[in-house]
């Protein structure tokens, strides 16, 4: 976990259910006499996220449609914190935070996380792009029920541009951030959730934690989900100051990084992180050197 994480420790159940006490039915007892949570159940796997939602990140209201991606929130949470460090390599090591620090999360998905978690650890303003119009529907409740501000969702029409169509003329984005749909194939997909129970020691044939086909998969995975956002990010390269994307595979990198030496990134990183037995990783690209990036800092946060 990463070291600004506040999930390092088990879950504090006694705590969760008495701030949400729906959850409560849903603890038992395991094998080792330590209470949990069923996490072959997709009811269960939402309402422990609601309610670490409510406890650590004050949101008071979260609910999603059946059957959408319900997200681990300490993996999401790690993620931001990753990205506010790239952030902090560009304005001489501290980290920047208040609503002039924007971000556009693509893919903001039913439950709008990235949003929530990065306004309420750093106060940054989020623009949160999606194609599903359920989806979008659904964050937008989040917000309205929580009263959120400086969180704008927007409608991408186009299930095959990412930027183009969201990002206005004349408007600057500190950083852009997707968990891209991992898969090629719903065969494939269906695959890793049976290696994801296996590994927690569970049968059911269930999506624990939910997601719908654009969510889950895309012709060609994320291998070609997360090349064609390099490629489309190279024409939008003065509008933003990092692209940065989740990396299921490692395998995948290579491949990436000779992407984005073709389309003149100037600097790349690759971030590992680490939730339990999960392995994951950031890949963060910027077309600006670093004086560049302290002239784009200092202008807007500094």
């Amino acid at each position: 976990m990463h070291p600004r994480s506040r999930h390092h420790s088990r879950y504090d159940l006694k705590q969760l259910t008495k701030i949400c006490p729906e959850l409560l039915a849903h603890v038992f007892a395991n094998k080792y006499g330590d209470e949990s949570v069923d996490f072959a159940n997709p009811e269960s796997v939402k309402l422990l996220n609601k309610a670490i939602l409510m406890d650590s990140y004050g949101v008071t209201c979260w609910d999603i449609p059946e059957n959408y991606l319900c997200p681990p929130v300490p993996g999401r949470a790690d993620y931001l914190h990753y990205v506010s460090d790239v952030l902090a390599t560009s304005a001489g090591g501290e980290i920047p935070r208040g609503p002039k620090v924007v971000g556009l999360d693509i893919g903001v998905g039913a439950n709008c996380i990235y949003p929530l978690i990065g306004q309420f650890e750093y106060g940054w303003s989020f623009v949160g792009a999606e194609v599903d119009e359920v989806a979008l529907q659904s964050a937008k409740i989040i917000l309205e029920k929580n009263k959120k501000v400086n969180i704008e969702l927007r409608h991408q029409k186009s299930s095959e541009q990412m930027f183009q169509g969201i990002i206005k003329e004349n408007e600057l984005f500190d950083f852009t951030m997707c968990n891209p749909p991992f898969h090629s194939s719903a065969e494939e997909a269906a695959q890793g959730t049976q290696r994801k129970l296996k590994n927690l020691g569970l049968k059911k044939n269930v999506l624990n934690f939910g997601g719908k086909k654009n969510e889950l998969w895309c012709p060609g995975g994320e291998k070609t989900f997360i090349g064609q956002m390099i490629e489309e990010s190279s024409g939008f390269a003065d509008k933003c100051l990092w692209f940065t994307s989740l990396v299921s595979k490692s395998e995948n990198i290579p491949y990436l990084e000779n992407l984005l030496r073709v389309t003149r990134a100037i600097d790349v990183r690759v971030i590992d992180m680490s939730q339990g037995q999960k392995r994951s990783r950031i890949l963060a690209w910027s077309f600006k050197d670093k004086n560049q990036q302290l002239e784009w800092a200092t202008k807007r946060w500094i």
